[in-house]
């Protein structure tokens, strides 16, 4: 019988007084003694003071039976079992005397239990099933109304909250004890993290900048004093928006060329008005059509809108960045490093850099992680395999809870420095790690040519390349450079203060050295050679390196007075140049140290000079303590402090060993292409025609380009030779496409020899009757001209200034911040037609050359920009059309023009409120951002007059409800969509929202030319 039907047929009326009998009444207080109070203790059957007697507990049980059996229903248990049934029960009620426990740890226990202890203590005899089953059953109810009974105690619940208390007390104390002995992970994390952060700030947090050692000074300074921050582009576009666009301007092309003929001929021999109006309206919609698609140019590389490398990654999850040698990429990984670590608030530029804060950051140089060939490392070897100092503190597991958590800045260094045939494995490991953990920042490095431009396209990698240096770059990190060099040379300010404005003025003026001056690599040889030979320069690149070699192997130790063994400067590059052509041939920037030591004991004896000073060992220890140019990035492996001297004394040994096959086997190797260039650079003759000849039989148009590149530092050359490089390269201009417009720039200023001039595209154009194949094919050159971005281009761009093609005219102005300010304004700008074009300025500086100039109409505006430049700089009168893609945190400056018509506002601040478009008179064009609008919908603004609107990055309805209130003369309506949102698919939403507007959509938003 189960213990709730007993319930049913024993009323509690009738138990709980019965059960109650079988204790003592409750005493005043909460029962706080020194020990808990038994329950052997409260029965009242036992003890000095019983009230009752074990008969008494027979005659309850027996009640308890009896009331039972009295109920209606079956029996539980035959009658002649009564008798034993009574006594059992009575034993089991007498076994509560017996109990060890207090009143709590019995309610604690529970009915069932508490039954089931009391059963055990007196156990019954020879009772049948049923009579057994009945027995627990009225024990365990008896047990129910013994628990009721002890919770009805008035010390119950004072005892519980004691004990309770006294359980948590002790808990307590032992949780503390557990934390002492094992602190929580959390904790050591945080505490490891600390100890971390300083560490990589501490380690990366100096720069070296060449030259500035020589004398009492120490090879390393400051990174907030020295850094530059260089600027990146960015692809535009998709490949497949590329195409579309691209074919899109050529239909566009031929229509227009069409009108225009059509136009000239109603001008000459009169056309109907129909014909003339058709004529009008073909060129009309051709323009539109030419804007609307944002041109090529706009869309693919050429017209990348500049950043702050340093800032990229605030927008950008995962960037590849591209970088020539030199050109400043490991020195922004360690910016970024630095600037993730250290404390907020701490530091030059930390107010751009905040974005980085709480990441911690992982320095991975690749050229360090593959010098044995083996496999990359999981997150968890990440330390070890860096050789940092602090590697096997960090708690296990750390590395994978932080990229877990989505907490890490990851940065891998120098794709091009692994092996062309172990690329695709560094692949394959960058995109595990990439999916395996997202939501972290990452950022991979590598020379242009190393890996296809898609290498990381599909793990959702934004392409960037770093930009070369403009000239107000170099002329910051001049005097950047003299800055750092000051603290070591006391007394010598007026010569630094000297050398500095006639480096300035020569980078400025020369055009060689403009050539030169393009990365921080460069303009920091340029500046310390400057200082070295008390302000005298060599002319070209080999005489660049020849004599910074000179000054880091010749003079430097003499200059600094160390007290060393002199060893002249033509053995130690025999064996310099000897280590870089074996890393060379290998395909690696650092090789094991045991590997130096073999290399240069083959040379040794045949360079006594260098023997004198000692074994293998005694020669590398002094080539890494004295030369410069050779470092330890760990007490196992050895590599050159920049991979440019690699290279440079790469070619050296290849010339030396004759073993120009090698140029043919490795003509298409992005590793070998500045060592075939420094080889002709520095080769006789005679070697230069083998190398060169050893490209031509490449037969590729790489191989041909390589080698037209290195014609400029071909000071004497076989005629033949030349003239087949200058014939192969006639064949690839005008370039076909912009692949090929690349291509022809990295050759350099040379390439502007073969690029034909305007004259010659038109009447090629002319005899083959494709005009707008010829207006093709000047966009080409142009883009090609002015990505070579050294002023010798400008006479060739500036022949462009006065083209009928938009989109020629369109990169002429663009280009224009890749060039001198004051040059290219006054040979191109001020002389390009611009009645139908945007002017683009990217500085203040080029405002003012333009407001200079008389001012122009359409106006274009890249970068930031404060108020007060656009109010001293642009005309009010003759401003009608302005395309801000910059910042400009205040757009009330905009009341002061007027005669604004048409206004693009896609890249300020979306907290910019538009209040002051309200009181331009002629404004009927706009071009917004959604966020823009809804800003100002919530402050009741309304703009009545305009009738045609472009509204960009659409991502939700409510946005898209905000448009009626602020526009409400709409006539036409452009949307720009985010992926994900498309307010077409609710069929009626649109034309509720914007009945009889022509809304156009386009589901892939653009910002290139509006119109």
């Amino acid at each position: 019988m189960d213990p709730a039907v007993l319930g049913t047929k024993l009323a509690s009326s009738l138990v709980a007084p019965l059960v109650k009998r079988l204790f003592v009444r409750d005493a005043a207080g909460a029962g706080l003694v020194e020990r808990p109070v038994r329950v052997s203790a409260l029965v009242s059957f036992r003890g000095e003071k019983r009230t009752l007697s074990e008969p008494d507990v027979h005659k309850i049980a027996g009640v308890l039976v009896r009331e039972a059996l009295r109920s209606p229903g079956e029996r539980p248990f035959p009658a002649d079992e009564e008798t034993a049934v009574t006594d059992a029960l009575a034993r089991t009620l007498l076994a509560l005397g017996t109990l060890d426990m207090d009143d709590v740890q019995a309610v604690r226990l529970g009915h069932g239990e508490l039954a089931r202890e009391l059963l055990r203590r007196a156990p019954a005899e020879e009772l049948s099933a049923d009579a057994e089953y009945f027995l627990r059953s009225a024990a365990e109810w008896a047990c129910v109304h013994v628990i009721d009974f002890f919770t009805r105690r008035s010390s119950f619940v004072a005892r519980t909250l004691v004990e309770q208390v006294r359980g948590q007390a002790e808990l307590i104390s032992r949780v503390d004890e557990l934390i002492a002995r094992t602190p929580r992970q959390d904790g050591r994390d945080s505490a490891f993290e600390r100890r971390y952060l300083a560490y990589i700030a501490k380690k990366h947090s100096k720069l070296f900048i060449y030259g500035i050692d020589l004398i009492n000074s120490p090879g390393r300074w400051p990174l907030d004093a020295a850094y530059l921050s260089l600027q990146a582009t960015a692809p535009s576009g998709l490949a497949e928006e590329i195409v579309y666009f691209d074919t899109a301007r050529r239909n566009a092309e031929r229509t227009l060329i069409a009108a225009e003929n059509a136009l000239r001929q109603a001008a000459t021999t009169g056309l109907s008005q129909a014909a003339r109006e058709r004529a009008h309206q073909a060129r009309a919609t051709l323009e539109h059509a030419v804007h609307r698609t944002a041109s090529l140019a706009a869309l693919h590389q050429t017209s990348r809108i500049p950043l702050p490398a340093d800032e990229a990654l605030a927008d950008h999850e995962r960037i590849m960045l591209r970088g020539e040698a030199g050109s400043g990429k490991t020195t922004l990984i360690q910016w970024l490093a630095v600037s993730a670590a250290r404390p907020t608030g701490d530091g030059g530029d930390s107010g751009r850099m905040t974005y980085l804060r709480d990441r911690i950051p992982f320095v991975l140089p690749l050229r360090s992680l593959t010098r044995h060939g083996g496999r990359l490392p999981a997150p968890r070897h990440f330390l070890d395999a860096v050789g940092a100092a602090i590697a096997g503190e960090q708690p296990a597991g750390w590395e994978a809870r932080v990229l877990t958590a989505g907490r890490a800045l990851v940065l891998v260094d120098g794709i091009d420095e692994v092996p062309e045939a172990e690329r695709a494995l560094a692949r394959a490991w960058l995109v595990d790690l990439v999916d395996a953990y997202p939501g972290n920042r990452w950022l991979v490095t590598s020379r242009p040519s190393a890996v296809r431009e898609d290498w990381l396209a599909d793990a959702a990698f934004t392409e960037l390349v770093l930009s070369p240096m403009r000239p107000e770059d170099v002329v910051s990190f001049v005097r950047r450079w003299h800055t750092a060099a000051r603290p070591a040379a006391p007394g010598e300010d007026g010569d630094l203060d000297r050398y500095q404005a006639q480096l300035i003025h020569a980078v400025r003026t020369k055009p060689d050295l403009g050539r030169l001056a393009t990365n921080p690599l460069m303009c920091g040889l340029i500046c310390a050679l400057h200082r070295d030979r008390r302000g005298f320069l060599p002319l070209g690149r080999k005489e660049l390196y020849e004599a910074a070699l000179t000054m880091l192997l010749a003079r430097r130790d003499r200059e600094r007075g160390m007290p060393s063994p002199e060893l002249r400067e033509e053995p130690q590059l025999q064996i310099l140049q000897r280590l870089a052509y074996w890393l060379i041939k290998d395909g690696r920037t650092e090789m094991a140290r045991e590997r130096a030591v073999a290399e240069i004991d083959k040379a040794l004896p045949a360079l006594p000079e260098a023997a004198a000073l000692g074994d293998a060992d005694t020669v590398l220890a002094h080539l890494l303590n004295r030369s410069g140019l050779l470092r330890a990035p760990s007490t196992d492996t050895i590599d050159f402090c920049h991979r440019t001297f690699q290279d440079f004394l790469g070619a050296r040994a290849l010339l030396d060993e004759g073993t120009f096959g090698m140029v043919h086997k490795h003509a298409g190797d992005d590793q070998w292409e500045d060592v075939i260039r420094m080889a002709v650079a520095q080769g006789r003759p005679r070697d230069r025609g083998e190398i060169l000849g050893e490209l031509l039989r490449a037969d590729s148009p790489r191989a041909l380009l390589l080698a037209a590149s290195c014609l400029e530092q071909a000071t004497e050359l076989d005629p033949s030779v030349r003239t087949a490089i200058e014939n192969g390269v006639a064949g690839l201009v005008p370039p076909p496409d912009l692949e090929s417009a690349y291509e022809l720039a990295a050759v350099g200023p040379l390439i502007l020899d073969f690029l034909p001039a305007p004259r010659q595209l038109a009447s090629s154009g002319e005899e083959t009757g494709a005009g707008d194949g010829a207006a093709e094919a000047a966009h080409l050159c142009v883009i090609t001209a002015s990505l070579i971005g050294t002023d010798t281009a400008i006479p060739y761009l500036a022949e462009f200034a006065g083209h009928p093609s938009w989109r020629v005219r369109k990169q002429l102005s663009g280009s224009w911040h890749r060039f001198d300010t004051e040059v290219y304004g006054r040979e191109v700008i001020a002389r390009l037609r611009h009645d139908d074009l945007y002017l683009v300025a990217h500085s203040a500086a080029e405002l003012a050359a333009v407001r200079a100039m008389g001012g122009r109409p359409w106006m274009q505006l890249e970068g930031d920009f404060a108020p007060e430049d656009l109010a001293a700089q642009l005309d009010p009168g003759q401003l009608t059309r302005l395309d801000l893609r910059g910042t400009v945190r205040d757009l009330s400056v905009l009341a002061r023009f007027p005669r604004l018509g048409t206004l693009y506002v896609t890249e300020c601040p979306p907290e910019v409120f538009l209040a002051g478009l309200a009181e331009l008179p002629l404004l009927a064009k706009a071009g917004l951002s959604a966020q823009h609008v809804a800003v100002s919908a919530q402050a009741g603004l309304v703009l009545p007059r305009i009738t045609t609107l472009h509204v960009y990055d659409l991502g939700t309805e409510r946005q898209l409800r905000s448009l009626p209130p602020v526009f409400p003369a709409l006539r036409v309506l452009r949307l720009m969509l985010r992926p994900g949102y498309d307010p077409r698919k609710d069929s009626g939403l649109l034309t509720e929202l914007f009945p009889g507007v022509s809304v156009r959509v386009a589901e892939a938003a653009r910002r290139g030319n509006h119109e």
